[in-house]
């Protein structure tokens, strides 16, 4: 049952992955959440160092592609200023948008990470999609009322899993 849960890695922020350590990892795509993992609610226009790492990405041939459970008008407003493509309604923690994403980037579960913020939706929705996952830190600490909710059993989960698997660790990369 926790193995639902668990993350292949956990990194504390998305901007740390480098495009070097995906391709090591044969990873073509980066599946992102939205909220608190790519931006910050407050932040909507996402961060200068953000832009810079989607560029990046994108110069080294790594796809970013947003699935969330928003509306199609929330994301796309979200993503706008970031220029990335989007899946909404993904339906997390079911695998409906990570589905999606895989048809629409014709790729392989090998070649795709959903990366995100929240072990019940995002580590989940991975798992059950049988693609590899990130989790990360939030990026700031407010959320919404439904996703207070969810981390408060997540902090059980988290303590839980660490105990039953101690390589989770925070990182800095995705190899160290």
């Amino acid at each position: 049952m926790f193995l639902d849960y668990k993350p292949t890695w956990m990194v504390n922020q998305i901007t740390q992955l480098t495009a070097a350590d995906l391709h090591q990892q044969g990873i073509k795509a980066i599946l992102t959440d939205l909220d608190n993992t790519l931006i910050a609610w407050d932040n909507p226009n996402g961060t200068p160092e953000l832009h810079q790492w989607v560029q990046q990405m994108q110069t080294a041939g790594i796809q970013v592609v947003v699935v969330s459970n928003n509306s199609a008008a929330r994301v796309s407003r979200a993503v706008k200023p970031i220029g990335v493509p989007f899946v909404s309604r993904a339906l997390k923690p079911l695998s409906f948008g990570i589905r999606r994403a895989k048809v629409r980037l014709n790729l392989t579960n090998h070649e795709l990470v959903m990366v995100g913020d929240q072990l019940l939706t995002d580590m989940i929705a991975a798992n059950n999609s049988h693609v590899r996952a990130i989790l990360v830190r939030p990026l700031i600490e407010t959320d919404a009322w439904n996703t207070r909710i969810n981390r408060f059993f997540e902090k059980f989960l988290m303590r839980r899993l660490c105990r039953r698997h101690p390589e989770l660790q925070w990182k800095e990369r995705l190899d160290g």
